[in-house]
């Protein structure tokens, strides 16, 4: 795996690059994004994409080609360097961001960080009766300061409700060794189980949520 290049460019300059893809679909006031999708965090837009597709939820996403890995924080991920991020936060009353992450001791661990805490424990209920093999970690303080997502600046805040950044492990994206081997993995799909089961609890807490 080639590693992340943290060059200073600014998010803008990364939609400009070739190769890059930035898609955004407005259906409801509830949305969700995976700004580091593609070769970065791979996986997570695929996700968040289906989960907006079968809950009439609005989706951002931003996807690096394969050869890629350019690394924004996501306080710079700007809406004011992005017609369509800026019009999706304009939208989005509330919004789950998708990201991918990878510690040792934490490859069964999801993390529900954001300012919006109400939502934060709503989504993890949910995904949590989606996926009881996996912790789901809803507590901010059991959460590396790190991967919390409470800078304002995280398009996950900036909407009217403010929302949630959920930071997903290989294993549940279906990134670690085990999905080579697992024997219901849907080829049709290319998808591992244990990421539909995701993308279903993703779904009844978008449709659930009383927002």
């Amino acid at each position: 795996m080639q590693d992340v290049s943290r060059d200073p460019i600014t998010f803008a300059e990364l939609l400009a690059r070739p190769g890059v893809e930035e898609t955004v679909e407005l259906r409801s006031s509830f949305g969700f994004c995976a700004f580091h999708g593609g070769n970065l965090e791979r996986m997570t837009a695929e996700i968040a994409t289906e989960a907006a597709r079968r809950a009439k939820a609005s989706i951002y996403t931003v996807v690096q080609p394969s050869g890629m890995r350019q690394h924004i924080p996501s306080a710079q991920v700007s809406p004011a360097q992005s017609e369509a991020l800026n019009s999706f936060i304009d939208h989005c009353e509330f919004v789950v961001a998708l990201h991918g992450f990878g510690r040792r001791k934490m490859f069964t661990s999801l993390l529900f960080g954001g300012r919006n805490r109400e939502l934060a424990t709503h989504v993890a209920y949910h995904v949590r009766a989606a996926l009881p093999a996996y912790q789901t970690i809803d507590n901010i303080d059991d959460i590396p300061r790190e991967l919390r997502g409470l800078h304002p600046d995280n398009p996950c805040n900036l909407t009217s409700g403010g929302g949630v950044q959920i930071e997903l492990p290989p294993r549940v994206r279906g990134l670690s060794p085990l999905a080579l081997f697992w024997p219901s993995h849907d080829h049709k799909v290319r998808r591992f189980p244990h990421a539909n089961y995701l993308i279903d609890g993703l779904v009844d807490a978008a449709v659930s949520w009383p927002g």
